[in-house]
């Protein structure tokens, strides 16, 4: 394949999976991302919008005030919103966010991709990739953003990667697997797996000498994503101590994580921790993501088998049992992603006309998430198509009244449309 056939190759690949995510990484190893970020500036057809991480961006207020600059420069009236509050002086990132999606909103009245080029230059600004890792999901749907980084930004992308909100492409292919761009080889070798309870096994072996629940959690927490800085272990951690005392209680658990490991299995690399690479590691997390990734990727009975892998991969909520802030909010992101695996497996028996499989299938899903009124019309509708009217019925009425007692809600109009249409 020559050059100019691969840069096409990818530059379709990336319209294609820019309408599936709101955000694209073009993955650092990729050897021609810089030639297809070129490509896609230069197509007439592409609405884009550019911004380059500069030395300066190593807060929010300064990569505010860059993007606010540049964009103007590609669309006068850019920032108007920005500019009316004084964002180097506030520090809630909600309010920041939402008036950055104001702005963003206004950039255009068609899809458009925003890229944000040399994102590495951002790498030590911890605040900002906070920022970053919140603005995503608030994005216009009419945004794509797109990464171009020389290094692997500090991002939960595996959790991003679960709840659809993000893809990474290599050059010509998609990445479902070692998103981290770390293989884990040698010895020794764990096994980890944090759907469920989450526990770890050494050489075959469960471990249980942690001396409490927290070197357990700070091992899980450094795999989350490519690297962490300590001051995001102590935020997430212990965010009511100050920093001297944080610190103290973070080098002793980590202490008592490498004890209970036998080994040093978190490593500092140019002021940042992560796991040992030098250690085999097999985590069940990669491998459901990486199911899921197959699943939204291939067609027909091989998309079936791997949406059947996740279904089988989870075998639990994240870190089931407890309740740390950044545990409960990765939980809802790899929960999103069982759910489309269930949903997408009924769905597929429904084709093949196995609808009582099907319908099992759904009240599994209704199970994980009982305020899916999607998931309860396939319920119903089921129901009316198996001849189990009263079933579906029965529903309805079950739903009806847990709105009511649970959320002071009623059903969606469409639920009671598909309601009244079985029942006459």
């Amino acid at each position: 394949m020559t050059l100019h056939q691969l840069i096409e190759t990818s530059y379709q690949m990336f319209l294609d999976y820019t309408k599936k995510a709101r955000i694209v990484l073009l993955h650092p190893h990729s050897r021609y991302r810089s030639i297809l970020i070129a490509r896609v500036i230069n197509e007439p057809a592409v609405k884009t919008f550019y911004y380059a991480m500069g030395p300066d961006d190593v807060n929010v207020p300064s990569f505010l005030s860059g993007l606010t600059h540049d964009l103007a420069d590609q669309y006068p009236l850019f920032g108007r919103h920005l500019n009316q509050i004084r964002y180097d002086t506030i520090t809630d990132h909600k309010v920041l966010i939402e008036t950055l999606v104001r702005d963003l909103d206004e950039l255009s009245e068609e899809p458009y991709v925003l890229i944000l080029d040399e994102y590495d230059r951002a790498d030590a600004a911890d605040d900002l990739q906070a920022f970053i890792e919140k603005l995503v999901p608030a994005l216009p749907d009419k945004c794509r953003m797109v990464i171009n980084s020389r290094t692997l930004p500090r991002l939960p992308w595996v959790s991003l990667i679960a709840q659809k909100q993000a893809t990474v492409l290599q050059d010509d292919r998609l990445v479902s697997s070692d998103f981290y761009g770390v293989e884990h080889e040698g010895s020794p070798r764990l096994e980890v797996y944090a759907l469920g309870p989450g526990y770890v096994e050494l050489d075959g072996k469960q471990v249980t000498t942690w001396e409490g629940h927290l070197p357990r959690l700070l091992f899980f927490f450094a795999l989350d994503r490519p690297i962490v800085t300590r001051a995001e272990i102590c935020q997430a951690f212990w965010p009511e101590l100050d920093t001297d005392q944080a610190v103290n209680v973070f080098h002793v658990t980590k202490r008592r994580l490498h004890k209970a490991l036998g080994f040093d299995v978190l490593v500092h690399d140019g002021g940042y921790y992560r796991v040992n690479p030098t250690v085999s590691i097999h985590y069940d997390i990669m491998d459901f993501v990486g199911a899921l990734v197959e699943g939204r990727s291939r067609e027909g009975d091989e998309a079936v088998a791997a949406w059947q892998r996740a279904v089988n991969l989870y075998r639990g909520p994240f870190l089931q049992g407890h309740s740390d802030e950044w545990i409960v909010s990765r939980r809802t992101d790899f929960r999103a992603g069982y759910l489309e695996a269930l949903t997408e497996m009924a769905r597929a028996r429904q084709d093949e006309g196995r609808a009582e499989h099907a319908l099992g299938l759904y009240l599994r899903a209704i199970g994980e998430d009982p305020r899916r009124e999607d998931l309860h019309r396939a319920v119903m509708q089921l129901y009316a198509n198996l001849g189990r009217r009263s079933e579906a019925a029965a529903h309805f009425q079950k739903l009806e009244e847990d709105l009511k007692n649970e959320y002071n809600a009623e059903p969606e109009a469409e639920t009671r449309v598909l309601y009244d249409e079985i029942m006459s």
